[in-house]
């Protein structure tokens, strides 16, 4: 899939990556869930991210343009990433302070 530069430019490319991002977090909250029970993932959000990513990977089926496309596949990177982000602040904020 990323064998060329060019590779990178594609819709699907981005969607793949901030995919795999947000597995990566949700993987850590199931390995830290003895410490951080009380954490979790914004639903919303991650439902918001799901539905961007199917609208950019069926864009024929759904009869989208490119503009709405690339729109899309900015909204489920940022939604995954925003997400992300507010688990990893929780890790921090929970995490114990050094002496």
């Amino acid at each position: 899939m990323f064998t060329s530069p060019a590779a990178f430019r594609s819709p699907v490319a981005l969607v793949v990556m901030a995919l795999i991002g947000a597995a990566a977090v949700l993987l850590q909250i199931q390995l830290r869930q003895n410490e951080s029970s009380h954490l979790r993932p914004p639903v919303w959000l991650n439902v918001a991210g799901i539905i961007f990513t199917i609208g950019a990977l069926f864009p024929s089926a759904l009869h989208l343009g490119a503009k709405l496309v690339q729109a899309m596949v900015l909204g489920a990177v940022g939604s995954f990433a925003v997400s992300s982000a507010l688990i990893l602040h929780g890790f921090r904020k929970n995490s114990p302070k050094p002496e």
